[in-house]
């Protein structure tokens, strides 16, 4: 690597992130004519938003005219088990109707009815149908879209280069510094304002549904290492179904659709378990409900022979599921060369979605350092203990939308950006220092070693002494970092790239575990076996930064109006999320 290759830019907004919610943002920023420049991880066509099959939300009242945006807002906070800020949920339902709209000017095509209204169906604990989608791949539409408009707006978007740092001076981010994963070159970016969208931590487990290098915690460490906290970093959704082979595709979803197109699931020994988690439901169960009691199976001994459980779709009529289910179809060919018409699958719980992430206020998404806004699944608020399905998507379109607006009115009323010599030369340096690393250690070993340690302590289920064991064999992992070797050679960049995602997976790790530890109850996706039941006075979230540790927040009251539209949904006939 030459250090003195080193692109110099400037620009008012800075997007780190090119899935979905660093695009929308770039695109209002862009809209408003100021200048943006988006930079990716990954290829920008290939970002983690492309794997959201299910929908997005809106109470668009198609076809259910009772439906409201107060009733969205109200499924949402129950659905987050009281743990969601009325706030951020208030705004969301309240502009998904104009995120949908947008989505439209942009030219995605959404599934319609007869009459030419957008379709929507039920998904999850959803009191009305409120759910539109693009078959079974409306993610990837909606990553397309907004490249389309990103494209037709001349925004420059930098992919494949690695952000290292934000640049802060004094409590106020300046800019971002970082590599290029093919040739090694750095950048140096200077801009008014830093809009984070890099995703959340979920890879930092053995199983899960994020692909290789890609929700490693990026957004956690670099925001920390900037001067901001993180909020309910424990509240980790586990999906139900994620398949176990070939290895390197471990994790990969196969969609809840196929339970609720009449999926079985069943032990090892032929039982269809679900009789005794949930006799009324069996498998249109919850998401929590599901993934748990598949673990419980596993646990007990009752596992298949990779440690999974056998989701059966072979009984339906092979039309159903080439027309119902085509892309679990062709994923479950190419990987695995399984034909699920004629065989069972085998699939475990597998970490999906990070419900916490920086810390943000509603209105604008801004952080504790000044300059620095979250959003997507790098920011906090939306989901408390268990994501409403659907929410997900609709969640960067609208503060995508609200973040761009208020990085630019920042950028339009600054008088002068301070910059810091002294930050940019340690961002310089970082680089050196872990380039020229030359100890015995792997970076990617050691990743390896997280996510078993996070697999084993924290995963579906928790206990205090698990969790506690995880902090000290994290510690133990850390301490072999400073041991690590890195290996720029003609293929590239990537051994650098490793090692810092690994020092992002111990940020991310420590703040799940220090959180985990400190929840002792059992409420959403997180389940404490010596503490089972919801304790209300932990109806509270927990904000974690490496100097005070873990420290309680209050939840903002529930609008009256919102309250009493909170309520039990039926689930009958419904998959429920």
């Amino acid at each position: 690597m030459n250090p003195d290759r080193e692109h110099r830019l400037s620009t008012a907004v800075l997007v780190v992130g090119a899935g979905g919610a660093g695009l929308r943002a770039a695109i209002e920023v862009a809209e408003l004519g100021v200048a943006v420049l988006v930079l990716g991880k990954r290829p920008a066509k290939d970002a983690h938003t492309t794997l959201a099959a299910g929908g997005i939300n809106a109470a668009l009242a198609t076809m259910d005219p009772e439906d409201t945006w107060q009733q969205h807002a109200a499924d949402t906070i129950k659905e987050s088990y009281l743990l969601a800020n009325p706030r951020t949920v208030e705004i969301t339902a309240k502009g998904a109707a104009r995120g949908i709209a947008d989505l439209e000017r942009y030219g995605m095509r959404f599934n319609r009815e007869p009459n030419g209204k957008i379709s929507q169906r039920y998904f999850g604990a959803h009191r009305y149908r409120r759910t539109a989608f693009a078959g079974d791949y409306t993610g990837l539409e909606v990553q397309r879209a907004l490249m389309r408009r990103a494209t037709q707006l001349e925004i420059p978007i930098i992919d494949r280069l690695y952000v290292t740092r934000l640049l802060v001076n004094d409590g106020v981010a300046f800019g971002a510094y970082g590599f290029d994963q093919i040739d090694g070159s750095r950048y140096l970016i200077h801009a008014d304002a830093v809009i984070l969208a890099a995703g959340g931590h979920t890879r930092i487990w053995r199983h899960t549904s994020s692909r290789r290098d890609e929700n490693t915690g990026d957004a956690m460490r670099l925001a920390v290492e900037a001067g901001a906290r993180i909020r309910d970093p424990e509240l980790v959704q586990f999906h139900p179904s994620g398949i176990l082979e070939p290895e390197d595709a471990a994790g990969t979803l196969v969609s809840e659709a196929a339970r609720g197109e009449g999926g079985i699931l069943r032990n090892a020994v032929g039982e269809r378990f679900m009789t005794r988690y949930d006799p009324t439901r069996m498998e249109l169960s919850t998401r929590d409900r599901v993934a748990l009691a598949s673990y419980t199976e596993i646990k007990e001994g009752r596992g298949t022979p990779h440690g999974g459980v056998w989701l059966d779709v072979s009984h339906l009529p092979r039309e159903v599921i080439l027309s119902r289910l085509p892309r679990v179809h062709q994923t479950l060919m190419e990987l695995q060369m399984l034909d699920i018409t004629r065989e069972p699958i085998e699939v475990a719980p597998t970490a999906h979605y990070s419900m916490g992430g920086v810390w943000v206020r509603p209105e604008d998404h801004s952080s504790d350092v000044e300059g620095l806004y979250a959003v997507g699944e790098a920011a906090s608020g939306l989901h408390g203990a268990n994501r409403l399905g659907g929410n997900s998507l609709i969640e960067l379109l609208v503060f995508g939308r609200i973040v761009g607006q208020a990085a630019v009115a920042r950028s339009e009323q600054l008088a002068a950006q301070r910059r810091s010599a002294g930050a940019v030369n340690d961002a310089r340096a970082d680089v050196d220092r872990l380039a020229a690393a030359e100890g015995p250690e792997s970076p990617r070993l050691l990743q390896r070693a997280i996510r078993n340690i996070m697999t084993e302590r924290a995963g579906v289920v928790r206990d205090e002494a698990g969790l506690k064991a995880g902090i000290s064999e994290l510690a133990e992992a850390e301490d072999r970092t400073a041991a690590i070797g890195v290996h720029p050679d003609l293929a590239g960049y990537q051994d650098l790239a490793h090692a810092f995602d690994l020092r992002s997976s111990i940020t991310a790790a420590r703040a799940t575990l220090e959180a985990a530890v400190e929840r002792r109850e059992t409420r959403g996706c997180h389940n404490r076996s010596d503490y089972p039941e919801l304790d209300p006075e932990l109806q509270v979230n927990f904000v974690w930064s490496p100097g005070a540790g873990v420290v309680r927040e209050e939840i903002p009251p529930i609008r009256p109006d919102i309250k009493s539209r909170m309520q039990d949904v039926s689930t009958v006939g419904k998959l429920a999320e």
